[in-house]
């Protein structure tokens, strides 16, 4: 999985004369990634087995901050600072709730590491987004945060407050969002297309914040994952559209498929609760109880509405586990 290497427009860089901060030096903490994952892998068909993208240095010792969907399921992990420097790294954790990743670099980076913003910089607050180095195709882009609200992802995924800044950078897979202080702000972890009031398209960037890695962090480095039970997960890929709730597939093997549900099927509600959209419909889901619980799932087909148990899942189980080298 490559983004796209479109070329950053003079316009759109950011001038360090315009910070208040050492933008160089905080640029010098962003790396490139690049990850293999087996070709059997859960998530090979959907992600592919080569994926690039950006993380950031977040302590001396080499720990990287990066979005999780570039490193889970890894066997090989590479990582190249500003400098050249490149260094094989280790998947240390993959939160699928904020959708971080942590990766221990194996050996000196020698890149400075950036602070960690202890919350969100305001709407309005003029930012920058950083992907890769500039010698391995990436660059940053002078942005500001357009909104501060919440982002429902159609993997089961759903932040009560994502950043969304524009104008959107063309590599943001775990790139480094940073604050007017200087200081690591968000990890950047998709491109959307919003329209203005007046009708225009225009992309954006969503970026999850930085904030919600605080309370985490000493159990992602412990455990690997969050030290708590796993969120049920019922496999299902979902978007909301003028009907409703409809699948757009269903992951191998998982809940869903196994339950009967398919692509093209409209997802009412749970347990009889009624589902507006996709966060009420996670929301829903996941206050049922841990991975495991069973949940009857409302949904209709053709015209006809009709109910199947469906007993979740942890997600993590259909992972492999990253490999120590």
């Amino acid at each position: 999985m490559a983004e796209d290497d479109d070329t950053i427009p003079e316009e759109l860089r950011p001038d360090p004369a315009d910070y208040d901060f050492d933008l160089n030096a905080a640029l010098g903490a962003v790396v490139a990634l690049k990850s293999r994952v087996p070709a059997d892998a859960f998530s090979a068909r959907t992600l592919g087995t080569e994926r690039e993208g950006s993380g950031v240095v977040i302590r001396p010792d080499g720990l990287v901050l990066t979005i999780g969907y570039l490193v889970g399921e890894s066997e090989s992990i590479w990582l190249t600072t500003a400098t050249g420097r490149v260094m094989q790294g280790h998947a240390l954790a993959y939160d699928f709730e904020t959708g971080f990743g942590l990766v221990q670099a194996l050996g000196r980076l020698e890149a400075p590491a950036l602070e960690l913003a202890a919350a969100s910089p305001e709407t309005g607050a003029d930012t920058v987004l950083a992907a890769a180095p500039e010698s391995e195709g990436g660059g940053a882009v002078a942005c500001s945060i357009v909104a501060k609200e919440p982002f429902a992802g159609y993997w089961e995924y759903l932040l009560d407050e994502a950043l969304f800044t524009a104008p959107a950078h063309p590599s943001w897979g775990g790139a480094a969002l940073i604050g007017p202080d200087g200081k690591l702000a968000g990890i950047g972890s998709l491109v959307l297309q919003h329209r203005d009031k007046r009708g225009r398209k225009l992309d954006l960037n969503m970026c999850v914040p930085v904030a919600l890695l605080h309370p985490i962090m000493d159990d992602l480095l412990s455990y690997g994952r969050v030290n708590k039970p796993a969120r049920p997960w019922l496999g299902l890929y979902a978007a909301d559209q003028e009907e409703g709730i409809v699948v757009a597939s269903v992951a191998s093997k998982g809940p869903a498929e196994r339950a009967g549900l398919r692509a093209g099927d409209r997802i009412l509600g749970i347990d009889g609760a009624e589902a507006a959209d996709l966060a009420a419909l996670w929301r829903s889901l996941w206050s049922r109880g841990p991975a495991g619980v069973s949940v009857q799932v409302q949904a209709e087909r053709e015209g006809r509405r009709f109910s199947v148990p469906v007993t979740s899942a942890d997600r993590a189980s259909f992972l492999k586990a990253p490999r120590l080298h």
